[in-house]
């Protein structure tokens, strides 16, 4: 369960205040799929990073499983975003030099995975994301971009995360691509009992998912 209460974040600029995050309240259960709707500058961007705890607000809570991470210090926040928080970017994110399954063993090795354990793992959410065996050894410039974003979420997925966060997943797959990969995303929300989050400005995606929220300068919308 994410549960996020009047959480804010400002910044200064010159002599004004920006409320880039304007008391947010929001709350998605484990298993579910949620979506973020709002156009450039609507302060989406911003909320992922401070659910990722790549930010801190100004004032507010976000819970993880009854946790308060705005709480946390220093060392158990590496701790969260290393286990606790996967992460899907736009660009994929992939490291060139290394294969798709390499890519995906990756976070499992920062978290002191054991190698057997690390590629069994890898292997099994390469399969369950659509990615055949022959495939697994390639570098992501010998896949198609639908097979990269599926290899950037298997990655997400590789430390059994209780949050994924998904900055634009589909803003650089055409729309029948994108449309599979939302599909995935909500199927896999409900089979790895993962709360997932989506930012967006698509609006197709609020149809597909379970909850949707839309922002405006930093509020959400009744």
């Amino acid at each position: 369960m994410l549960k996020v209460s009047d959480l804010k974040k400002e910044f200064k600029s010159g002599d004004s205040t920006v409320k880039a995050v304007d008391g947010i309240n929001l709350s998605v259960p484990s298993g579910a799929f949620s979506a973020i709707i709002g156009k450039s500058g609507s302060g989406k961007s911003t909320l992922l990073s401070l659910l990722g705890a790549l930010d801190k607000p100004t004032s507010g809570t976000i819970e993880i499983e009854n946790e308060d991470v705005t709480k946390f210090r220093d060392n158990k926040l590496i701790d969260y975003r290393r286990r606790k928080v996967g992460f899907i970017f736009q660009n994929y994110n992939l490291i060139p030099n290394l294969s798709a399954l390499e890519n995906v063993m990756l976070p499992m090795e920062f978290a002191g995975v054991n190698s057997e354990d690390r590629r069994k793992r890898a292997e099994l959410l390469l399969e369950e994301v659509g990615i055949s065996s022959d495939k697994h050894k390639r570098k992501p410039a010998r896949l198609s971009g639908g097979e990269q974003q599926r290899v950037a979420i298997a990655r997400s997925l590789a430390n059994r995360p209780k949050l994924i966060l998904a900055d634009e997943p589909t803003g650089n797959l055409d729309s029948k691509t994108g449309k599979i990969i939302i599909n995935l995303l909500c199927s896999l929300a409900k089979t790895e009992k993962t709360t997932i989050v989506a930012v967006t400005h698509d609006q197709g995606i609020a149809k597909l998912a379970d909850k949707t929220f839309h922002l405006k300068d930093g509020k959400l919308l009744s």
